[in-house]
């Protein structure tokens, strides 16, 4: 009897424990989901504290085609220097940085910054660049690596930021991300910091900074050389990695091999200061060969213009504009590109349009067929690309076309009172429910003042400390 009674109290105890389990894991539960509702409401409080985003917009409503463009180049070096602010780094270093906008994108990207720096050297910000290649350099890797952006937020609390128009917090120090939104490493960075870096030098004559730092530089082109295939030495790129990267264009890049050329050639150039007699020598050599595989894979006479890649015989702005203005182009090639570009219309009706025509709808990312802007690195113009175009024509003596660029790119700009991040073929700025251009974007700013500094020296009156 007593064995039977035993028996039944063990029985009636197990059966209880999956019902006491139970218990605890939905008491579990709704303390985690407590405990989330605390967490999510604190943070929408810490969002709704951040101060509102403010920005003065500059009109213009009318005025003479000198009125507008000083109102234009106002503009753009009012929006370059409002984001441009000392930021902390994880060693507790402050650095000054230019952040490459204000909404969205409240962060120093290396591809932005190393376009930016043109604009700023033009301004006499000498500092932030120093600062901000000083940042970037410190979050180098051993391999060589730069990191494609330096950031304190993630991409939700970005959007959160800007779908509730709140400031982005920026009292985190700034970390490095090494790998872009569609998780690939990108290739033009790396080039790009290192020409900001020898053009820094050039104008300032602080070599002594590229002696400290010459071994990182040497190092970024170290680990771009593990992206090439084949004897050529060109590079290879994955989809969606390089500026374009709403496009899967894959292999060897113009635009990108452009970049690379011209940062060997400028570690050439500063090796005859800096280096014996064995290295000046090693970087003549290779940049002359780069510069020579580039001649041979890309150039088309028959079409009068460097081709994107293997895969798209389309003729990019970006890498075409940036051979003609840097001299890889030769004098009968730049204005074979020039007119090609004038006569397919690339600069109508704010300059320069990305392509001359399209990619297929399978290579273009399927987020921007959501937000509804497919062309976005189509045939869409961006104002860095009208900067280069501008100082192309410039560069090839062509005066009278550079100015009307000037014009088209000054006109776009003071209807809206900013510079905005790209804009469609009726001349406005891209917006849709899902998308509207970051503004400003101080890569296009940048380069609009270098275009200015550049092809209208004399109307670049600003007190370049103001």
């Amino acid at each position: 009897m007593l064995a039977t009674m035993n028996d039944t109290n063990t029985t009636t105890s197990l059966a209880e424990q999956p019902e006491e389990k139970e218990k605890h894991f939905l008491l579990g539960l709704a303390l985690a989901a407590g405990r989330g509702f605390w967490s999510v409401l604190r943070a929408g409080e810490r969002l709704l504290r951040q101060p509102r985003l403010a920005w003065e917009y500059s009109v213009l409503e009318s005025g003479s085609e000198a009125e507008i463009e000083a109102h234009a180049l106002k503009i753009a070096v009012t929006n370059v220097k409002h984001c441009i602010e000392p930021r902390l780094l994880l060693n507790g270093q402050e650095k000054l940085v230019l952040c490459a906008g204000v909404r969205n994108f409240r962060e120093p990207w290396a591809r932005d910054f190393g376009f930016a720096t043109f604009g700023l050297m033009a301004l006499g910000e000498v500092q932030v660049v120093r600062d901000c290649l000083e940042a970037f350099l410190l979050y180098q890797r051993v391999s060589g690596q730069f990191p494609v952006k330096l950031h304190s937020t993630n991409v939700v609390e970005r959007y959160l930021h800007s779908l509730l128009k709140r400031q982005q917090p920026i009292d985190k120090p700034l970390r490095p991300k090494y790998l872009t939104a569609h998780r690939t490493i990108s290739l033009d960075g790396n080039s790009l910091l290192v020409i900001a870096a020898l053009h820094y030098a050039e104008l300032t004559d602080d070599y002594d900074f590229i002696q400290t730092h010459w071994d990182g530089l040497c190092r970024a082109i170290t680990w771009l050389e593990e992206h090439a295939r084949g004897e050529d030495g060109l590079l290879y790129q994955g989809a969606y990695t390089d500026w374009a990267d709403s496009v899967g264009r894959t292999g060897r890049i113009l635009y990108t091999n452009v970049l690379y050329w011209k940062a060997v050639s400028g570690l050439a150039e500063a090796s005859v200061r800096l280096a014996d007699a064995e290295t000046q020598q090693f970087w003549q050599d290779k940049a002359a060969r780069l510069h020579a595989a580039i001649q041979e894979h890309f150039w088309r006479e028959e079409q009068g213009y460097f081709i994107t890649s293997d895969q798209f015989h389309n003729l990019s702005s970006s890498g075409n504009t940036l051979a003609v203005a840097w001299g890889l182009a030769s004098e009968a090639q730049s204005h074979a590109i020039l007119d090609a570009m004038e006569r397919i219309g690339m600069a109508d009706p704010v300059p320069t349009q990305v392509v001359s025509y399209g990619y297929r709808r399978r290579d273009v990312a399927v987020e921007n067929h959501l937000a509804r802007i497919p062309h976005y690195h189509t045939n869409a113009a961006w104002l860095w690309l009208g900067g280069w175009h501008t100082i192309a024509l410039a560069r090839m003596g062509r005066q009278a076309e550079a100015e009307e660029l000037l014009r088209r790119m000054s006109k776009a700009i003071v209807q809206d009172g900013v510079v905005h991040e790209v804009y469609g073929k009726d001349g406005r700025y891209l917006s849709t429910f899902l998308y509207t251009s970051e503004a400003p974007l101080t890569w296009n700013a940048s380069m609009v003042i270098y275009a200015f500094s550049v092809c209208k020296e004399r109307m670049f009156t600003f007190n370049k400390r103001r």
